[in-house]
């Protein structure tokens, strides 16, 4: 439910018309308001004439589009959550999901319990506020040059640059490593704050593509360290101002 209490919107690109009536079924008969897209071009015609939804779910196999250029864009362009629910079970193809954006990655066949889950946990993780974790802090984070803005979600490099906005997923992780500095974090702790399983992949993806953000070379990195047995460490120190 959206916090005005309207059913959440989700709009389905899949071209399999049985696939797509299985999850409208699932998801409608838990209270989700759901569209269905058989081909990117009309998705998007959608995307541009109204409000983004709360979340889509996306197959990587569509008939007019490869379904991971649809994953770039709708990370790049719309404010919303998304979903990967594919037959392409590779690790790269997941890895590669993840880093485009998506905010989870399902393999087909699905079972529609799980799905329904998953899609509440993105929209639950979507709806938190980075900065939710104290209301009373200062909201500007300053470190080793750069400057984050939990409430924008953006990003400012040392050189001035007009800030990147960061996706939902990529700002919480930033936010636990600002509020902790010098500490380890475990893969579990950072999980927790993702709200993923301390044994997935994406943990590993979403510290690589923010290394990347932070221009953090991944051989040697100085901000985020990797503590070999025992998880990560955000090695500069951190000043918080209000802005």
């Amino acid at each position: 439910m959206t916090p005005d209490g309207r059913a959440s919107s989700l709009y389905v690109l899949e071209d399999d018309p049985l696939v797509a009536r299985t999850l409208g079924l699932a998801l409608e008969g838990h209270g989700f308001n759901c569209q269905w897209f058989k081909t990117a071009g009309k998705f998007f015609e959608a995307l541009r004439s109204a409000p983004p939804p709360s979340a889509c779910i996306v197959d990587l196999g569509l008939p007019d589009r490869d379904g991971l250029d649809v994953v770039r864009e709708l990370s790049a362009k719309h404010d919303c959550g998304v979903l990967v629910l594919t037959a392409r079970g590779l690790l790269s193809d997941r890895v590669l999901g993840l880093e485009l954006g998506a905010d989870d990655y399902m393999v087909k066949p699905f079972e529609p319990r799980e799905l329904v889950a998953r899609v509440r946990s993105v929209l639950r993780r979507r709806g938190a506020s980075p900065s939710a974790s104290s209301q009373d802090a200062p909201r500007v984070a300053h470190f080793d040059g750069w400057s984050f803005d939990p409430a924008a979600l953006s990003l400012t490099a040392p050189d001035g640059e007009g800030g990147e906005v960061l996706s939902a997923a990529e700002a919480r992780l930033l936010l636990a490593f600002l509020e902790r500095p010098s500490r380890v974090l475990s893969r579990e702790q950072l999980a927790g704050n993702l709200d993923l399983l301390p044994t997935d992949r994406s943990i590993d993806v979403r510290v690589s593509r923010l290394r990347r953000r932070l221009h953090d070379d991944p051989q040697d990195p100085r901000l985020i360290k990797t503590v070999y047995g025992a998880g990560y460490l955000f090695a500069a120190s951190v000043r918080w101002d209000r802005p």
